[in-house]
């Protein structure tokens, strides 16, 4: 029975009626009046609690407000953070591959033999060259006499041509002194040549190391196509700097005897792809 009751009082006060009055402050006449219950009280409240949730989720989700709510992302910024990620994450990649390869460089720059140089590679795979037809010209031998009288020689590889499709200039012809050698760790080849002979780049590419070193003298380094490398060490004098494009045959440097380690007049040739050492005699004829 007292629950009843005490019910039945709880709805009757949630029935009473209330009157809500605005009055004049001056006059104290009645402005405004009204009849409100307990329940239109709350449910209008609710209503109005509603539309102001409602309000201000639009505002924040379609309005440039939502910038200066922390946390909040469109789809376009959470678009945007994600590509920034997978950049940043590329970028990461390729500044590792970048940096491993110029320590392979100093390496080789220094005469020392990269870390993970895997001599069992096939090499050949690295070397790749685009198809082309070649056609006699009345102008060959014109050009032929011009490299004879510019001491530059072309090589052409005398190999299979499923294995060995680039062709390479002669960097110096002379008598070979000193042959590629892996089990003593000559990796390259030693020219003998008269003194101040010009050397040419074997392939066009850039110079991205011109300079002097304790050991091979004054040294000069080409990046060429398909990741191969030249290396020009004990030279009496370089004629490019770092930076500079040459093309294949292009004088680079005069032959010398610099450097703590020369036994002579000599140029000492290394050729390199994706850091793997290669023997020359293989691709150059001298």
């Amino acid at each position: 029975m007292k629950k009843d009751n005490s019910k039945k009082r709880f709805l009757q006060k949630m029935r009473n009626k209330y009157r809500l009055i605005i009055y004049n402050d001056t006059t104290f006449q009645t402005t405004w009046s009204t009849h409100i219950t307990r329940i239109r009280f709350f449910i209008i409240g609710g209503i109005i609690s509603l539309l102001l949730v409602f309000l201000t989720a639009f505002i924040i989700v379609y309005t440039p407000v939502n910038r200066l709510v922390p946390g909040f992302y469109t789809p376009n910024i959470r678009n945007l953070i994600v590509r920034n990620a997978i950049m940043v994450d590329s970028l990461e990649e390729e500044i590792n591959m970048r940096d491993e390869y110029l320590d392979k460089i100093k390496s080789v720059i220094k005469g020392d033999v990269p870390d993970d140089a895997d001599y069992s590679r096939d090499t050949t795979a690295f070397i790749v060259k685009p198809e082309f037809q070649t056609y006699d010209s009345i102008h060959d031998s014109i050009f032929k006499q011009k490299l004879l009288e510019e001491k530059i020689n072309l090589s052409v590889q005398k190999k299979p041509s499923e294995l060995f499709q680039i062709h390479f200039f002669t960097p110096l012809k002379g008598m070979i002194s000193q042959k590629f050698d892996r089990a003593i760790n000559h990796l390259a080849v030693d020219i003998v040549g008269l003194p101040d002979s010009r050397i040419s780049a074997t392939l066009s590419g850039t110079v991205i190391f011109a300079g002097w070193t304790t050991d091979a003298g004054y040294v000069i380094c080409i990046q060429h196509q398909y990741n191969m490398l030249s290396v020009y060490k004990h030279n009496s004098q370089l004629l490019k700097e770092e930076g500079d494009h040459v093309e294949a045959g292009e004088v680079v440097a005069l032959m010398g005897n610099t450097g703590e380690l020369t036994t002579g007049p000599h140029l000492h040739f290394e050729l390199w792809c994706k850091g793997t050492p290669l023997d020359p005699e293989k691709y150059i004829d001298f």
